[in-house]
């Protein structure tokens, strides 16, 4: 998919609701910069319509007859990829469990559907078009739906001897590991953590940029992608060995002192959330050298001031890599201000935090 040349973003409507693309279509057209070239009722229309305008960017309902979402992203992102933002009014355990799958197939992220009444959520859907009409899309999905569920690639043996500040006397002083990630992230950490033990000795928080009302369902799905326990972090919790603890909607996550869950409403971070920058300052400010922290595919920089700060003290930082990431935005952010102890893709991340699984000085 070439990068977008500026002028109007063209977009494509999916909704079976009569009501919610008449909305969607009004929303667009109140926008110069956008303009609707197509609007259809499942996901059959959808594979049609892309394949012949070529949109920048579809907007396509999760749940709908003949063809759903998740079935018309596969085809989408197998025979014509075009960047992929999902709508649903239902948060039913069905819905999200398809919503999740058809991220993992390749759609790059989900919003509520508008309504009249809710001028918020009408200003988001117009800004997250904007955002993903530019995302590059091929060369990242046409064989990760295929290969299945999360893969656990190891680390290669030769690399992993070039990583000095990542020997097995270094490994052995990590304590817990944070994660942050927004654009392409669900996917990104059922890959990152698809391999680890339920017995994994390390506890994991991890900050993921996603609407407000969808952390549960991300949790639930990635339940059913890893071994380890998911659990949506709560105030005063004592963090726990193989426990992803996810930071919930519109709280940050922070680390108190004896590994304490703090749950904060501190001011948002260029309007995140949670924010990245508050995880990592905490794991910086309790854990210092024991920490460490991954930085994975997203927009924005969010991240970027805590790594700094988890790096300055010596903690351990990776950044993922441009040419595995969908949105390389949050990790170049570490990366250029050369807070990245080694930046690696998805694979060589796994394979890293695999590492914690095996005695110290057993082979890779």
């Amino acid at each position: 998919m070439k990068k977008r040349e500026r002028g109007a973003i063209n977009i494509v409507v999916i909704d079976d609701s009569a009501a919610s693309r008449n909305l969607l279509l009004g929303l667009f057209q109140s926008s110069s910069d956008l303009q609707v070239v197509g609007t259809g009722y499942n996901g059959m229309d959808a594979i049609s319509l892309v394949k012949r305008l070529h949109p920048d960017v579809v907007i396509m309902d999760i749940t709908m007859p003949k063809l759903d979402g998740l079935e018309a992203t596969k085809r989408i992102m197998r025979e014509a990829p075009t960047p992929i933002v999902l709508i649903t009014g239902s948060k039913t355990p069905q819905n999200m469990e398809l919503t999740f799958k058809a991220m993992r197939a390749g759609a790059l992220t989900v919003i509520n559907k508008p309504s009249l009444n809710d001028p918020e959520t009408c200003r988001n859907i117009v800004q997250t078009v904007r955002l993903m009409a530019d995302v590059p899309v091929i060369h990242h999905w046409r064989t990760r739906e295929e290969s299945g569920k999360s893969s656990n690639t190891p680390i290669n043996q030769e690399l992993l001897e070039s990583l000095d500040f990542l020997m097995n006397e270094r490994l052995s002083d990590i304590k817990v590991v944070g994660i942050a990630a927004s654009t392409g992230g669900p996917s990104a950490l059922a890959t990152v953590l698809g391999g680890l033990p339920k017995e994994f000795p390390l506890p994991i928080l991890a900050v993921q940029h996603i609407t407000e009302g969808f952390a549960g369902g991300l949790a639930t799905w990635l339940s059913k992608q890893i071994h380890l326990e998911v659990r949506i972090a709560v105030h005063g919790e004592k963090l726990r060995s193989g426990v992803l603890y996810l930071a919930p909607d519109d709280y940050h996550l922070q680390v108190g002192t004896l590994g304490i869950i703090e749950l904060s409403k501190d001011l948002p971070y260029k309007g995140l959330r949670p924010s990245a920058n508050n995880l990592f300052n905490s794991l910086a400010r309790i854990y210092g050298h024991h920490a460490m922290g991954i930085v994975l595919t997203g927009m924005g920089d969010d991240g970027a001031l805590g790594a700094a700060a988890l790096y300055n003290s010596r903690g351990i930082i990776i950044a993922q890599d441009e040419q595995s990431s969908v949105v390389y935005g949050m990790p170049r952010e570490v990366k250029v201000r050369n807070n990245a102890n080694q930046v690696l893709d998805l694979g060589q991340i796994a394979g890293i935090l695999n590492r914690f699984t095996r005695p110290s000085g057993s082979p890779a």
